[in-house]
């Protein structure tokens, strides 16, 4: 059953989600925080944790699974290197967000997202 776990759509289709989350992904893992909506934020921590506990796993086909989310091939092999030392001791909670102020353009929330 799915009940009530609804996800975030963020007001696109769903291609364009889906590589809307997957640069910001790659973004925050390259960066260590970046600064985006709230909303999108929130559905970009469930992606980056996912490819946090696949870099914790280590193993080949986690590997793979990240390969095939992640742009940058480099960028896979740096977070598999560092996920166990950084994270080992860590059951989930990679990803801090941070409220700021508002957008000015359009009044929108804004957010500060970072790996803890």
């Amino acid at each position: 059953m799915r009940h009530r776990r609804r996800i975030p759509k963020l007001g696109k289709p769903a291609d364009q989600r889906k590589a809307l989350l997957r640069s910001l992904t790659t973004e925050l893992i390259r960066h260590g925080r970046i600064t985006t909506t709230k909303t999108r934020a929130k559905a970009l921590r469930m992606e980056a944790e996912r490819m946090i506990t696949l870099a914790k796993d280590g193993s080949l086909a986690s590997r793979r699974r990240a390969m095939g989310y992640i742009y940058d091939k480099q960028l896979v092999h740096a977070l598999f290197e560092g996920a166990k030392d950084r994270y080992g001791d860590r059951d989930g909670g990679y990803t801090r967000i941070v409220r700021t102020v508002r957008r000015r353009g359009d009044n929108s929330e804004m957010a500060i997202i970072e790996l803890v």
